[in-house]
């Protein structure tokens, strides 16, 4: 027995067989096969040239002192969280940290700025205080018609950041706001967001690499 095998056999689930229905088979299989599907277009070129596009941007935008700010609400704040740390962290190599934020994990100002001006500023008012001319903002949103996403993004495009944006197939408020969009081709909220960090890994692969690795000695 292989190792996976033997790790499985450990953790046989305690439920009795007849609790394992039919239609829980046919729903994981089909959200696997959807997530399957939504990655696969990923790779046209369309998509792939886009993201080498954000990366470079990225790269560029940190080799000469720049940061870069992400953010989103819900699960894409959380996201914009993860993403962010692993900048600041690392990601594959073992490397100076990169400086990169997200604007929802200040609690007190997010709660702040929506109770004292209004829940549309929670990201463009930290925009305004964080953003400079050089930076890049990368704005998560599922939907792209979130108006404090929204808000955020034209108030980075004033200041002179770099933009980008990750988002469904009906974010095209959001996707015409942006230097460069990657509209995932779905319209389902997980099969988006499963997408849309299978690329920000990658995108932090690639800039990793680009000022950490070996050619960039």
């Amino acid at each position: 027995m292989s190792d996976q095998r033997a790790a499985l056999a450990v953790v046989e689930p305690a439920l009795p067989d007849s609790y394992i229905d039919e239609y829980a088979v046919a729903t994981i299989k089909r959200s696997v096969r959807e997530s399957i599907a939504v990655k696969q277009e990923l790779l046209d070129d369309v998509f792939v040239e886009a993201l080498a596009q954000l990366s470079a941007a990225v790269a560029v935008a940190l080799r000469e002192g720049g940061k870069v700010i992400f953010f989103g609400n819900g699960g894409s704040a959380a996201d914009a969280t993860h993403i962010a740390a692993e900048f600041v962290g690392r990601f594959v190599l073992e490397r100076a940290p990169m400086p990169a934020l997200s604007l929802s994990d200040n609690v007190s100002s997010v709660t702040a700025i929506g109770n004292d001006y209004s829940f549309d500023l929670t990201f463009a008012r930290q925009m305004t205080a964080f953003g400079r001319e050089g930076d890049v903002a990368i704005a998560l949103s599922t939907s792209g018609g979130s108006s404090n996403v929204l808000a955020a993004m034209r108030v980075a495009r004033k200041r002179g950041l770099f933009t980008g944006a990750f988002t469904g197939a009906k974010g095209k408020e959001l996707a015409r706001l942006v230097d460069i969009p990657l509209v995932f081709p779905s319209a389902s909220t997980a099969r988006i967001q499963e997408g849309y960090m299978l690329y920000a890994h990658v995108m932090c692969e690639l800039v990793e690499q680009e000022l950490f690795g070996p050619l960039a000695d």
